[in-house]
């Protein structure tokens, strides 16, 4: 039995607020490069172009690579043989995101109340998933996400008899319906399986996974080349100026489901889909 103090969990939450808005994985950075060489469209090479200039402004000044800092997305893995001391977990995620945001000037967008508004001043309280998992460690990942591409979003229903050409055509719709809107290139998570919770999840969990990384299952592989390459066949291209580059990259994750249903998720990411981790 390992002991843990949750004012570690609280400081490595602070900082991986601060380090994701202002560094993108280095993967991704790379595809958005990539682009720049791969994209056709004059005009959609140029915003391309632009984006990575940005990123690279960003980093030299050290501010947030995009205005929307997010909100927070907090997933944590705890170890079963972890024991927490000194707190709430929960009240220490959330000072975490506090003091990530406050101390690092970054832009509050939490309001208290969903209809009747009111910012919280601090971007609190976070989106917390927990889940218990063998082992002393506790994996921490934060990803601050901003809702143009938020919004876009959308969970589809659709029954056993559906076929793989009908999911590619779901997942399809829902990025031309999205448009231009969520900031293009996109990054795409995909849940399916589950059920009506569960498999947005399980897209936003996608969103975390490194894009470099393709499913462990050879079928779902083929699936996430098949479905990125009908979306960049909408011709959406980059900020929805046109062009080939509509996602860089879009990411399956499945769980099982009911004998009578097919839950299928999509949860867009913008450019700028940000996420880091940290192990304790």
């Amino acid at each position: 039995m390992r002991t843990l103090d949750v004012s570690n969990i609280r400081d490595a939450v602070r900082d991986l607020c601060i380090g994701a808005n202002l560094q993108l994985p280095g993967d991704l950075c790379g595809l958005i490069e990539k682009s720049t060489q791969t994209e056709t469209d004059p005009l959609g090479r140029e915003v391309l172009c632009d984006l990575c200039k940005n990123l690279q402004a960003a980093k030299e000044l050290n501010v947030p690579i995009c205005q929307d800092t997010g909100m927070a997305v907090v997933f944590l893995e705890v170890g079963q043989d972890v024991h927490l001391t000194g707190g709430d977990l929960t009240q220490a995620v959330n000072e975490g995101v506090s003091k990530g945001y406050t101390e690092g000037y970054l832009r509050c967008s939490v309001v208290a109340d969903p209809i009747r508004r009111g910012n919280t001043g601090d971007n609190t309280p976070a989106v917390i998933h927990t889940s218990i998992v063998p082992g002393e460690q506790v994996k921490i990942t934060v990803a601050p996400k901003g809702f143009g591409s938020e919004n876009m979003s959308a969970v589809k229903m659709m029954t056993p008899a559906a076929t793989r050409e009908d999911i590619i055509d779901a997942v399809v719709d829902i990025i031309r319906t999205a448009g231009g809107n969520p900031c293009p290139p996109m990054v795409i998570g995909v849940g399916i399986g589950g059920d009506f919770e569960l498999c947005a999840y399980l897209a936003k969990k996608a969103l975390c996974r490194e894009v470099s990384k393709r499913n462990a299952d050879p079928f779902y592989a083929q699936l996430e080349a098949d479905m990125l390459k009908a979306v960049n066949e909408t011709g959406i291209g980059p900020q929805g100026f046109g062009g080939k580059t509509t996602a860089l990259a879009l990411n399956i994750e499945t769980y099982p489901t009911h004998i009578a249903g097919l839950p299928i998720a999509v949860n867009v990411g913008c450019h700028v889909t940000r996420h880091q981790t940290v192990i304790l």
